[in-house]
């Protein structure tokens, strides 16, 4: 009987030690730990804070598939549209020390809060990439009786001119500002929650021009149903389907801007988090998802990471300063 309780209380002894290792080891873990390492709580969510169809869902999307790829964590896509963005970015805002939230984030990040009473900037989040610059161009429907850029500064000078805007803190905002900076005419806006909205009005005939990405148009200018006018960027674009197009400055109007596209992270979280998707983030720039993007949008590739998207966010929005307020 003795030799029997002694068995049954070694058992004991074994399960109590077996039981406290597993309860010690789910204590040290994290959801979504690799072999010891960080990864997010869980399946992650990129917030695009404007409606499908314009450059910033193109690009949320993009950046989602491909991080997807490198991290093999599942990225769903969630468009939050409002308010020229502030919809989103307020959500966003909302998501503080959360890793696994990511947001899609261009020059509206910054020409929201010098313009709009909201309760951020870009300090309040965690930048993580710049994908590269967006520069835009001046495009009219192929029946317009405008040719150039000047021709448009020309009509301005003398008559009405509607020009649509996807969202009043929008780089096309940004630029027709510049442009009447630059010459002293003044467009009548007429504001819009997307490039693709504006894409459609400028087709139906409902406004005189737009300022567009190249990569919310590149079709309609191949198959005519757009012409571009002039672009809006230092020196003429290399792509082939654009070479041909004169800058704004060729043409006498002295201005050139660009939207940076990137992404961004909550604020709070860890250092190990933000160090996880930037790491994510330089994979994915040597992949062959990021020179397609990069290319089928016609954009320029200048990818910077962390502190470094932090120095360029910092002299962004003093330029901006300059022109919002």
């Amino acid at each position: 009987m003795a030799s029997t309780t002694a068995k049954f209380a070694a058992i004991g002894a074994v399960t109590l030690l077996a039981l406290t290792g597993c309860s010690s080891a789910a204590a040290g873990s994290t959801s979504g730990d690799q072999e010891g390492g960080f990864a997010p709580s869980g399946d992650a969510r990129m917030i695009v804070p404007f409606s499908a169809g314009g450059g910033s869902d193109l690009s949320g999307r993009a950046i989602a598939a491909g991080l997807e790829e490198v991290t093999g964590v599942n990225i769903s896509v969630e468009n939050r549209e409002g308010g020229s963005g502030a919809v989103g970015y307020s959500h966003f805002l909302a998501q503080e020390g959360k890793d696994n939230y990511l947001l899609a984030a261009e020059t509206a990040m910054l020409a929201l809060p010098l313009t709009q009473d909201v309760q951020f900037d870009y300090t309040s989040f965690t930048p993580i990439m710049k994908l590269g610059d967006d520069f835009t161009l001046l495009v009219v429907a192929p029946d317009s009786p405008y040719e150039t850029c000047t021709d448009v500064v020309d009509a301005a000078e003398k008559e009405r001119v509607v020009a649509a805007v996807s969202g009043a803190t929008s780089l096309d905002e940004i630029v027709f500002t510049l442009v009447e900076d630059a010459t002293g005419v003044s467009f009548d806006r007429v504001p819009f929650e997307s490039g693709s909205e504006v894409l459609a009005s400028l087709l139906g005939g409902k406004i005189d021009v737009a300022s567009l990405n190249p990569g919310e148009v590149l079709g309609q200018l191949e198959s005519g149903d757009l012409k571009a006018l002039c672009s809006f960027s230092e020196e003429r674009y290399e792509y082939d389907q654009l070479a041909d197009i004169p800058t704004a400055k060729e043409q006498g109007v002295d201005v050139s801007f660009a939207q940076f596209r990137g992404f961004i992270a909550p604020g709070g979280i860890t250092d190990e988090a933000r160090e996880y998707w930037i790491d994510a983030a330089k994979e994915f720039e040597q992949s062959d998802a990021y020179a397609e993007y990069i290319e089928s949008n016609v954009m320029q590739a200048n990818a910077v990471y962390g502190d470094d998207f932090v120095t360029y966010l910092e002299g962004n929005n003093a330029d901006l300063q300059k022109v919002l307020q």
